[in-house]
């Protein structure tokens, strides 16, 4: 059993570094007893007397020195209408890295410890004010790095997976308790739900959480990003098209080959899709061993990408290193990005051995079919079958959870099939509910929360 008989934590809840706000929460039964002694109003205001979801001007003050520490807002609020549904005390005081600090220290040291990460929101999970998969979302919604993700992540903080999830748990309960009725009294004419009709249930409700375990790539994509490699020799254009796809002049580019000797990240949006680009070191054979060192770079670069840009001049005859590039690549996603389309060679051909590779003509440098190249990317990756109306999974932990209660129903449905004792199918039914539940935290344990919560960051 999971306590959630809490302590009072505090911490800092904006970045470190100067600014002109810094905030320090804390939250917990002894938060406005532990501001009532470092913070003092003009007009002499008692803490306790004061409404929740108020804010107070005053001053925090060392009371052992009577030595006054920064100006600040300090608002009150109330339990169970907070955050953490616990009392919760936020200061609001200049955002210097000193002033913080002495204002978390008094803090500390009447009475409240340091909070770990992720913990306010841990407690907002414990006590009820939301579920596992909404905690998880928080912490999405810090990181996202395109307004699609955002869009996603605040879906889940409000709740749509969390909806999907009980909406499949009220249905698997309906079949299990039919199922379990059947056990409890053979004998009696019971009226519910037939064999056919269990059979039916068993496959809808399997059938809708495949879809869900179907959408997670396209989800993870929207979540993680994914890893961009530009490759091929030097002088093909490489930088010239980081520098068009991100928008800026990001990379160095000139006619000297080997300009670029390490490799170049650059983070981009494509149609909500977050992208790391990395420009890489134009692949030759090199004795110059500072090039050689980018080019080893480049191959590690290579081997972590989830999608691979090789780039091939069109004013040029296809080589032998330019096939040999290509070995290189191996069974990695590919699209064949062919630049210089301004200068093309009309003899220019593509070999037998990359033809098929989804390809696209460009011009790096003047700007030309880089929108086509962005939605070749775009829709090798999107299906677009996972509408805005509908729900996806981002998360690796919720797909295993899916994949798992998958698997029980068809244990269910293969054991109800063949006739086996029905307890054997009602023992699977009950398996998928505990799984479909460790997603939204009604099944969990405090390793599987420790691992959850160890992502955020302290203060959130």
């Amino acid at each position: 059993m999971i306590s959630t008989d809490f302590d009072t934590i505090a911490a800092i809840s904006t970045p470190l570094g100067e600014g002109g706000i810094g905030i320090i929460r804390i939250s917990g039964p002894h938060s406005i007893s532990i501001a009532s002694k470092i913070f003092k109003s003009p007009k002499g205001i008692d803490l306790y007397s004061v409404k929740s979801h108020t804010i107070k001007y005053g001053f925090i003050i060392d009371p052992e020195k009577s030595e006054k520490i920064d100006e600040v807002l300090l608002t009150i609020m109330r339990a169970p209408h907070t955050y953490t549904k616990e009392d919760v005390i936020e200061i609001n005081c200049h955002g210097g890295y000193v002033i913080l600090n002495r204002i978390l220290n008094l803090v500390i040291k009447y009475g409240a410890r340091l909070a770990e990460p992720g913990e306010f929101t841990k407690r907002a999970f414990l006590n009820g004010r939301i579920d596992l998969s909404q905690a998880e979302s928080v912490i999405d919604l810090i990181k996202a790095k395109t307004e699609e993700a955002q869009r996603i992540a605040m879906e889940h903080l409000s709740g749509k997976l969390s909806e999907k999830i009980n909406s499949l748990r009220d249905l698997l309960t309906r079949v299990c308790a039919h199922v379990e009725a059947y056990i409890d009294f053979p004998e009696e004419e019971i009226d519910g739900l037939t064999e056919s009709e269990i059979e039916r249930e068993i496959m809808k409700i399997n059938s809708e959480i495949k879809e869900l375990i179907e959408g997670y790539e396209e989800g993870k994509i929207y979540r993680e990003g994914l890893k961009v490699s530009i490759v091929g020799k030097p002088n093909v254009g490489k930088s010239s098209l980081l520098n068009a796809l991100s928008m800026k002049d990001r990379a160095i580019v000139t006619e000297i080959p080997g300009t670029t000797r390490d490799i170049i990240e650059e983070y981009i949006n494509i149609k909500g899709l977050p992208l790391k680009i990395i420009d890489t070191a134009g692949i030759r054979h090199s004795h110059d061993i500072v090039e050689a060192e980018g080019i080893k770079r480049s191959l590690k670069a290579i081997e972590e990408a989830e999608l691979v840009l090789f780039l091939l001049d069109m004013s040029r005859e296809i080589d032998s290193l330019d096939e040999e590039i290509m070995e290189k690549l191996g069974e990695k996603r590919i699209i064949l990005v062919l630049n210089k389309k301004d200068i093309k060679r009309k003899d220019f051909k593509i070999p037998g051995k990359i033809q098929g590779i989804p390809s696209v003509e460009i011009s790096a440098l003047k700007g030309e079919g880089i929108d086509d190249l962005r939605e070749l990317i775009f829709n090798t990756f999107i299906s677009g079958r996972y509408s805005k109306e509908g729900v996806i999974v981002t998360k690796l932990r919720h797909k295993v959870a899916l994949e798992n209660a998958y698997e029980a129903l068809n244990n269910a449905l293969n054991s109800f099939k063949k006739g086996e004792p029905l307890e054997i199918t009602a023992m699977f039914l009950r398996e998928g509910l505990s799984f479909l539940g460790q997603i939204i935290g009604i099944v969990t344990t405090e390793d599987i929360l420790n691992l959850i919560f160890s992502e955020f960051c302290i203060g959130k």
